[in-house]
């Protein structure tokens, strides 16, 4: 394997050579100046640097290293750089902090100290690198938003890239913040409609007097009010994909003029006479049970029918075996991103918090929740406090050991992946097994 590349910038030959001894495991290259440093870091774009701020012309001071740092954050922002610092020049070496510099280590050097620190800052720069790329794989796909291992997850993904092309009406069905109309819109990105309007409407939420205009449109002078004509959600998704979330909130009496519009594929707008043939696909989504809605007399079951086509269920957070960290993790980075705040990182016990909680709210809960965390940590740790979580009471194990210890070989084999996001060195670091064996556990439960 190509080793890493280590840029030590230190102008004393003695502390270069040990530096180079020590970190054997790297391929270090020297530098012993600002112009030869910046050179270096244009050629071998190392991930990690070690300097020293006390650079010719200016040995004593810290003026030519600080100067060197700041230009190197802005040439390789993503580059950790620890600065080398006497005892004297601890002031100095927290202004280098303070600039954007990752660490700092006091002089004289302990090699195994300073081991530790390289190796983190080497792990922590790849981890952000694996985050660049999904955020970019995410940008680049239609199901890009969803973030997960879990194979339920993975499963529901494959039936809709399935089902996508298709004409199919679509249900949806799962919990409030679970990613419903993240799923709709993926459903449309894929389908042969991706070009025209993808329109939303949410059931729930506009009073049942305003629903049917939303949906249909109306006339100049239908009502009072109706100034102009204007069309309704329906008519704008012509060609594209029409969602209709929680429609399960729907009134009896809409549901037969949806039903209609489902059967004939026209529309009349209130006040109108004209039937209005539309194009469109549509998908609902609800987190109620509809067929018991339907028994209940509360929903149409001829509506039901139609609507249900195919049905793809999208599974809570709570069962989602490992996603809770991963989610965790990429929500941190999004908003460190977004508000500005250097990386930081979960403590242990947080970590732990985020895996106990259910989550009732699902995605949206664990997303606003990642986000008051950032903001409210003052350090570069977020705590359990950050969190604001509850605590919650331990669950009931299963008392069949085979299945227990099948179930928790793989619960805690998926959890530490996603706690070293994807990394297979610092998974298996935190399992205590070696990369060898933990890749014979991925094969035996089936994951890639």
């Amino acid at each position: 394997m190509t080793k890493k590349k280590l840029l030590v910038v230190e102008d004393d030959r003695g502390l270069q050579t040990q530096l180079r001894w020590s970190f054997d495991a790297y391929e270090v290259v020297l530098a012993d100046r600002r112009e030869t440093a910046l050179a270096q870091l244009r050629r071998h774009q190392p991930a990690v640097v070690t300097m020293d701020l006390g650079l010719p012309p200016e040995p004593d001071g810290a003026g030519e290293g600080l100067a060197l740092l700041q230009q190197m954050l802005a040439a390789a922002p993503d580059t950790k750089v620890i600065i080398l610092s006497g005892n004297q020049e601890r002031a100095n070496a927290l202004k280098a902090v303070a600039m954007g510099a990752y660490d700092f280590h006091q002089k004289p050097v302990d090699a195994d100290l300073l081991g530790l620190v390289v190796e983190r800052a080497f792990f922590l720069h790849a981890m952000q690198q694996e985050n660049r790329r999904m955020l970019q794989i995410e940008a680049d796909s239609p199901l890009g938003g969803i973030v997960s291992r879990d194979p339920a997850m993975l499963k529901l993904c494959r039936s809709v890239e399935k089902v996508a092309p298709s004409s199919a009406s679509v249900m949806l069905l799962g919990d409030s913040g679970s990613g419903k109309e993240l799923i709709a819109r993926g459903l449309h990105k894929l389908s042969n409609r991706h070009d025209k309007r993808f329109v939303a409407i949410n059931c729930a939420a506009i009073p049942e007097q305003l629903l049917e205009s939303e949906l249909f449109g109306y006339e100049k002078g239908a009502f009072t009010g109706a100034a102009r004509q204007t069309l309704g959600k329906i008519e704008l998704a012509h060609g594209g994909t029409f969602f209709l979330d929680e429609v399960g909130d729907m009134a009896l009496g809409l549901q037969a003029k949806l039903l209609r519009f489902l059967q004939e594929r026209v529309i009349e707008r209130v006040g109108g006479r004209s039937e209005i043939g539309v194009d469109v696909r549509i998908v609902c989504a609800t987190h109620q049970n509809l067929k018991a809605l339907a028994e209940a007399g509360r929903f149409r079951e001829d509506l039901f029918y139609r609507l249900s086509e195919i049905v793809l269920s999208i599974p809570p957070l709570r069962q989602r075996v490992g996603d809770a960290a991963l989610l965790a993790h990429h929500f941190r980075n999004k908003f460190c991103a977004s508000e500005a705040r250097g990386h930081l990182h979960f403590s242990p016990d947080a970590l732990a918090a985020v895996e106990a909680h259910h989550w009732p709210g699902n995605v949206r809960e664990m997303e606003n929740c990642i986000k008051r965390a950032v903001i409210m940590a003052d350090g570069p740790l977020i705590g359990v406090d950050d969190l604001g979580l509850p605590d919650l009471p331990a669950g009931e194990e299963s008392v069949n050991l085979r299945q227990a210890r099948d179930a928790a070989e793989y619960r805690v084999m998926v959890r530490a992946l996603a706690r070293a996001d994807g990394n297979i060195v610092k998974a298996a670091e935190l399992l205590g097994v070696s990369r060898p064996t933990l890749y014979d556990l991925m094969g035996h439960h089936g994951l890639k």
